[in-house]
């Protein structure tokens, strides 16, 4: 790299900045203690190098226990790290049934926090980040960059030293607006503050129950969240409206593959889906595009301008936002970064995980070669690392740290030999559902998402889903 200059760097000088002559002399820092974070640091463990995890929240997995009610689509052999479960398993740890469908709570108190009583102290929690550096080099100083360590600067004002940092810290305090165009929508921050708008995935059959019965719920977002609420809603007594909108002209893509996907949980949530739509006991609204807020009394009035100007509203008690989740790049924003300018992703990653071509079964294997920024040593991985693509799976998250540890640890070889065999969704994205429901009708089914549903499994083996630690797919 020449002085002043911030290409890519190609792979022989990335194995050189990452594993250059101070490599070993500082800890490498995790961001987040959740299922990619512990990962990172069972990897990291097993090779034998200084790490420290630093943990906004004030326990382990601080964003699945805001889903803790949730049970996730994905078993758990898909939802559990190798290196993880290496660890564990020394310790006499009781693994749970590999096809159990665990909720939130499970994958808390029969997975993650035992973890991260194997690393003691190395877990810090309430540790938040406020901003990520080189020390002594802003973004625009170039020679001898790479030899300077990392700068973390904690909110508390505390200054820690790292050789390289992995941003497992996900995206789930940072939701997508309601605002159909991207811009949030005239009123909505009041909104928020008059409480009349919730955040995705609420304890609808439990904690929030009495927010919720016998009111209109208008559920705006079309992907596994939204789907999961909805499930939950429609579990309520007939005296609760539930109103759905999206933007889509069809609900082809929300429904998803059905049988044709390998997760028959994740199958099962968009037949139900359909089912009750179908009944009527969901109204769905399409071509929906959220313009305004205004409040009426005690009431939300929900006002769509589509592109041609045309408005409509809807009335409603309460206004849960299920429109996914974006990356924060903010605490990094000294560092170097290759960001798509449409996902948020990495440059490399952005085609491998496009949601308008790829479902979370249909993403290729990945790994530290394509979650390099030109800031060498710094990772984000996990739901963060693909931006806004809806289309994360646990067991991405799991494959990629082991890939960026051992290109840590000097070992490239392991590193680029990436491998991913994940469940394939039925409908890989939203032109393949439209294209489904012009041959055979809607499809039934649902494609890629997170989590699963608050509802209890049911005899037929599905269950019900959303997202984990941020994304609005596969989990």
């Amino acid at each position: 790299m020449s002085d002043g200059c911030c290409g890519t760097t190609t792979a022989l000088e990335l194995e050189q900045m990452v594993n250059g002559p101070d490599a070993g002399t500082l800890p490498v820092v995790v961001l987040g203690a959740g299922p990619a974070g512990l990962a990172a640091a069972a990897h990291l463990t097993e090779r034998g190098i200084d790490y420290l995890v630093l943990e906004a929240g004030d326990q382990v997995a601080a964003s699945v226990a805001r889903w803790r009610h949730v049970r996730v689509f994905s078993p758990w052999k898909y939802n559990i790290d190798a290196a993880a479960h290496r660890l564990l398993e020394a310790t006499g740890w009781d693994a749970p049934d590999p096809e159990w469908l665990p909720t939130g709570a499970e994958l808390i108190d029969g997975y993650l926090a035992p973890l991260a009583t194997l690393f003691g102290q190395r877990v810090r929690l309430g540790a938040q980040v406020a901003a990520i550096s080189r020390l002594g080099y802003d973004r625009v100083r170039t020679h001898g960059r790479q030899d300077a360590p990392f700068l973390i600067r904690l909110r508390t004002g505390e200054e820690l030293r790292a050789r390289a940092v992995i941003d497992a810290s996900g995206t789930y305090e940072t939701p997508n607006v309601l605002g159909a165009s991207g811009l949030p929508a005239h009123g909505e921050a009041q909104a928020i503050a008059d409480g009349l708008v919730d955040h995705a995935l609420p304890d609808v059959l439990g904690a929030d129950r009495d927010r919720y019965q016998g009111r209109h719920v208008l559920v705006v977002g079309a992907g596994h969240s939204a789907a999961t609420t909805l499930l939950a809603l429609a579990g309520l007594p007939a005296d609760t409206r539930i109103t759905w909108a999206i933007r889509a002209s069809g609900a082809a893509r929300a429904y998803g593959g059905g049988a044709a996907d390998a997760l028959p949980a994740r199958g099962a949530l968009g037949t139900r889906l359909r089912a009750h739509v179908d009944s009527g006991r969901i109204r769905l609204l399409t071509g929906f595009f959220t313009h305004a807020l205004r409040r009426d009394g005690e009431r939300i009035i929900v006002i769509s301008r589509d592109p041609s100007g045309f408005e409509r509203s809807v009335v409603a008690d309460r206004v849960i936002a299920a429109t996914g989740y974006r990356p924060d790049h903010s605490i990094a924003g000294e560092l170097r970064l290759d960001l798509d300018p449409i996902l948020g992703s990495t440059r490399a990653l952005a085609p491998l995980i496009d949601p308008n071509a790829h479902s979370c079964g249909s993403v290729p294997a990945h790994g530290v070669d394509e979650l390099s920024h030109p800031e060498p040593g710094y990772y984000a991985v996990g739901v963060k690392s693909y931006g806004r693509a809806p289309t994360f799976l646990m067991a991405t998250g799991y494959e990629q740290v082991r890939s960026v540890v051992a290109a840590l640890a000097g070992d490239w070889q392991a590193a680029r030999q990436v491998r991913l065999d994940l469940p394939e969704t039925g409908v890989c994205s939203s032109s393949a559902a439209e294209a489904q429901e012009q041959r055979i009708g809607p499809a039934t089914g649902i494609s890629g998402g997170l989590l699963a549903a608050p509802l209890p499994l049911v005899t037929t083996g599905a269950a019900v889903t959303t997202t984990a630690d941020g994304g609005d797919c596969c989990g």
